[in-house]
């Protein structure tokens, strides 16, 4: 009997600790019937005056494949400007899970800006409709990860118009997190974002950032960081004035 009662309370401890942590790892996905949450505070890089608060809410179908939802709202020169800048929902599914290496793909629509203090909800003359398709893949240990992703986005000013008015965007990435112990963790990202129709004169957006995430436990993080951009535009580089601050605060349930 006691062997028996060992043996159960071991498969629950095991089963425990298999759960996926959510510490702002850019491999991260929840467990099977668990819901996610990541709420995140930020500056604009070149107007510190200008805030935004994003939440992007998801739920794990499988082990492999997961739902979400996100939505920002922005304010500027303490609130005498606000807009509801995003809606966005999306799915991924993991094609590779082998010991360390991991492999994503995922899809994505999203309308932005929904509604501004000049813009009427939903309007056709402001608001656009960005279809998304991408790929994540990094290798996972238990201290250290590094992901990398390439994204292609379809936007135009409505929904389905797949005519000559769209426009086409990449987006590629580089991201390292790094465990110091059991609550600290560093994380290091880079991002290029350029349009891809020849009229835009391969215009581009480097952003960078760097922060610093407390794992308050498994199911709990919160986290600063700092960022900055760059912009490429007709061979010129431009360092943006001024840098971007940012909190986050993830959960799982």
């Amino acid at each position: 009997m006691k062997k028996l009662v060992l043996t159960s309370l071991l498969a629950v401890f095991a089963a425990t600790g298999a759960n996926a942590a959510i510490n702002d790892n850019p491999m991260y996905r929840p467990d099977q019937g668990r819901f996610y949450s990541v709420t995140e505070l930020a500056s604009n890089t070149d107007n510190i005056d200008t805030w935004g608060l994003s939440e992007k809410f998801g739920y794990g179908i499988t082990g492999r494949a997961s739902l979400y939802v996100s939505t920002g709202l922005a304010e500027g020169e303490w609130f005498d400007a606000m807009g509801w800048g995003d809606f966005e929902i999306g799915a991924d599914y993991r094609l590779l899970d082998d010991m360390n290496w991991k492999v994503d793909a995922y899809a994505s629509y999203m309308l932005s800006p929904v509604w501004g203090d000049h813009q009427p909800f939903l309007d056709e003359d402001y608001t656009s409709y960005t279809w998304g398709v991408g790929v994540r893949a990094g290798y996972v240990t238990d201290m250290w990860t590094v992901a990398g992703h390439v994204e292609f986005n379809y936007l135009n000013t409505e929904s389905f118009n797949w005519g000559d008015d769209g426009r086409h965007s990449l987006i590629a990435g580089l991201d390292g997190f790094l465990s110091l112990d059991s609550n600290w963790a560093l994380m290091l990202g880079a991002e290029y974002t350029g349009m891809l129709d020849d009229q835009f004169d391969n215009a581009g957006l480097w952003t960078g950032k760097f922060g610093v995430n407390y794992n308050i436990d498994e199911d709990m993080f919160v986290g600063a960081y700092i960022s900055g951009e760059m912009s490429h535009r007709t061979g010129d580089w431009e360092i943006a004035d001024g840098m971007g601050f940012g909190v986050k605060f993830g959960a799982q349930f």
